[in-house]
């Protein structure tokens, strides 16, 4: 980032970073919109201002140095402030405030052993904002605007709490309170929630802000008071503007007079006398930063002299006398509240951490990935520690440090039935996920299930998409496999539907009657078994010939299973050799191993499963696979396509392998019989000549059809 380009390239760059950052600048404080993390947008300021330093006569007078948020714009009145506000340099390292200290010492000309002392406070993330007060009555407020120029919000924060109308005590003539109005994360949370369930009452989109910033933003610069009085703002006094009169000598004095006046102040406000007294400050509002009601982004370090700083002054936009120290924007602390269990479409069962909002790079995190129970276990995390939450750009927000011991809170544990509909849920050998095995009755995976058994490999039903069959399942239409083919009973109400004429709904309860039958390979693909792919299927059909062949091997495989694990149903599978054996030996083909039995007989041990099976056999005929193959030369052979081939489909390139008696995989291996290589053959081609498999071209394999008897 630090790289400095030629000075031709320096100028275009710093012309392309101007016009970004004042972009950037006008969707944060403008649009409060912004569409970057406070840590990609500070990664443009350091550019530019590491350019600027190395070539100061390119400096720009569009310079985002020059500059303060943006310009106002909008509904509300436009009013110059009689002092600017300013913005704040930004450290990011510890060496950052020690390089800061020493400035303001040889600015100052100060001796070694002359004290620094500073004040430390969090950094709030919210609307900066001037309240001027004349003779202690409030008469104007503004936001920053673009530093020079803020708009008018006088009547809307008489509504914010912590802002009072009438100071308290003695103040001068003329005084101008600055802070920050901001929205607490839990009326954050609350805010979002109301306007939820408005929406929905009305039957409208929802409109939910991104986090407690721009909810505070956009509350505050609404037209119409009462809606800013309906939104849950506060405000905490930080600083100062234009005064007749300042009655303090030191920050600390300043911030106890805000107090006294009745204004809110941080309650990590802190004095610091040393570097060190600063750092340590820091680490200890960023150790609780999860812990305050608002959201923070850094600490901000001020010189504690008011002489001082008005001897330092400001230069371009920023004070010489203060800077913020900023925390690392994908990282922050926050509490586990509870784990819950997701069930995917496919089945897998994801433990998701429920947190303590928290916002990470912007953005508010509630929920978080642990990925499953392996990472549980390495983390070691229980409902109620506190953790360190990870988020990097679009990134699902993850756990990636527990900071609590282990107590007396007991270790979390995984579930081994599917939450969703109750199912024994299992774990494959050498597989990290563990599953569902409920399948077509199970809730969380009943769509997705649905559109594989409609799907073109399976049923193969003409004008059933994915949209519809999700439509169907949402309004009550359909809720098993079988209720596709009683469709027919809800001829009227699906010719009442949007786009859904009479000539369409005949058309697809015709393609639904002529799948009525079914061949048993179909049938078994279509039931989403895992590792019950349509290779894996055409090999049962052909093996077991009828589907009163097939279940006659299930109820074999279970009553095998049953004699050979004494506790059917714990998550972690014992795959020893005489379970392997029995198993396979129970369904009785070459092409099945333990892991496909396994999966088999998980399936087929749920009663729900086998009450799905029942109900489609009463609707349907599953019809015989009876395979004939011609003597050739790759019977008993395994096959593999690969490239584009020119004169026939793959599907049909494999019903010609099959039909020949081979075998038809996907990967090569040492087991491959041949390789049939098309236009533009790659990784399999190559792996086929490092194991000396034999490869055909498209043209030497039609010859080898051609020649079968």
């Amino acid at each position: 980032m630090n790289d400095l380009p030629p000075e031709a390239d320096a100028a275009e760059e710093l012309r392309h970073l101007a016009a970004e950052i004042g972009r950037h600048n006008r969707l944060y404080h403008t649009d409060d919109a912004p569409e970057i993390s406070d840590a990609a947008y500070d990664a443009l300021v350091r550019r530019n201002a590491v350019l600027e330093k190395a070539y100061p006569h390119l400096v720009r007078a569009d310079s985002p140095n020059r500059q303060v948020g943006a310009a106002p714009a909008g509904h509300l009145a436009k009013v110059a402030h009689a002092k600017p506000m300013t913005s704040l340099d930004n450290a990011f390292a510890d060496e950052d405030v020690a390089e800061f200290i020493a400035r303001v010492r040889r600015f100052l000309r100060l001796p070694d052993d002359e004290p620094v002392a500073l004040t430390a406070e969090p950094k709030i993330d919210g609307l900066s904002c001037s309240l001027r007060y004349e003779n202690g009555v409030l008469v104007q407020a503004l936001t920053r605007g673009d530093g020079t120029v803020g708009e008018d919000v006088t009547e809307n924060v008489r509504h914010v709490r912590g802002i009072p109308q009438r100071l308290h005590g003695d103040a001068p003539a003329i005084f101008e309170v600055r802070g920050e109005v901001y929205m607490a994360k839990t009326d954050f949370a609350a805010l979002n929630a109301r306007l939820l369930a408005e929406a929905e009452a009305a039957g409208k989109e929802a409109r939910q802000f991104a986090n407690p910033r721009n909810a505070a933003a956009g509350s505050l610069r609404q037209k119409d008071p009462g809606v800013t009085a309906g939104r849950p703002l506060a405000f905490l006094a930080h600083g100062w503007g234009e005064a007749s009169d300042v009655p303090f000598d030191t920050q600390e004095r300043l911030v106890a007079g805000f107090r006294a006046w009745g204004f809110p102040v941080a309650d990590a406000f802190a004095r610091c006398d040393t570097l060190t007294q600063a750092l340590a400050v820091y680490r200890e509002i960023e150790r609780h930063r999860a812990d305050l009601p608002f959201d923070i982004d850094g600490v901000v370090y001020k010189l504690d002299r008011l002489d001082w700083q008005a001897r330092l002054g400001i230069v371009g936009r920023t004070p010489r006398w203060a800077i913020a120290h900023k925390f690392p924007a994908e990282r922050a602390q926050t509490t586990l509240q509870r784990i819950d269990i997701q069930v995917g479409r496919t089945g897998a069962l994801t433990p998701v951490a429920r947190l303590e909002p928290v916002t990470v790079g912007g953005v508010v995190v509630t929920n978080a990935t642990l990925h499953n129970a392996d990472e549980i276990a390495r983390l070691g995390v229980r409902e109620g520690d506190r953790v360190v939450l990870q988020r990097a750009g679009d990134v699902i927000p993850q756990i990636v440090e527990n900071l609590s011991a282990a107590e007396d809170r007991p270790a979390f544990v995984f579930p081994i039935h599917c939450p969703e509909c109750g199912s024994l849920a299992t774990r494959g050998e050498d597989e990290v996920v563990i599953r569902c095995t409920g399948g077509l009755i199970c809730p969380a995976q009943r769509v997705e299930r649905l559109i594989h058994f409609v799907s073109r490999h399976a049923f193969d039903i003409t004008g059933l998409g994915e949209t519809l069959v999700a439509a169907f399942f949402r309004d009550g239409l359909i809720a098993s496999p079988a209720d596709i083919f009683r469709l027919h009973r809800h001829r009227d109400a699906l010719i009442a539907r949007e786009r859904m004429s009479e000539l369409v709904v005949d058309k697809l309860l015709a393609a639904i009657e002529e799948r009525r039958t079914v061949p048993l390979d179909r049938f078994l693909f279509a039931l989403g078994i895992r590792h019950i792919g349509q290779i894996t299927a055409r090999d049962l059909a052909r093996r077991f010939v009828s589907l009163a062949g097939f279940e006659a091997m299930i109820d074999s495989g279970l009553t095998v299973r049953a004699d050979t694990v004494p506790a059917i149903g714990e998550t972690e599978r014992k795959f020893d050799l005489r379970r392997q054996r029995a198993l396979t030996a129970a369904i009785d083909t070459a092409q099945v191993g333990p892991e496909v039995a396994e999966a088999l007989l998980d399936f087929f041990a749920e009663s729900h499963n086998c009450a799905v099976v029942d109900d489609l056999a009463r609707e349907l005929t599953v019809a015989d696979v009876v395979h004939e193959t011609r003597a050739s030369a790759v019977s008993g052979k395994t096959v593999v396509f690969t490239g584009k081939l020119e004169t026939l489909s793959r599907d049909e390139a494999k019903a010609q392998a099959e039909a020949l008696g081979a075998r038809v995989s996907g990967s090569v291996s040492a087991k491959t019989g041949l390789v049939v290589a098309g236009a533009d053959a790659g990784s399999k081609l190559k792996k086929a000549a490092d194991l000396a498999v034999q490869v055909v071209t498209e043209a030497e394999w039609a010859a080898i059809v051609a020649a079968a008897g």
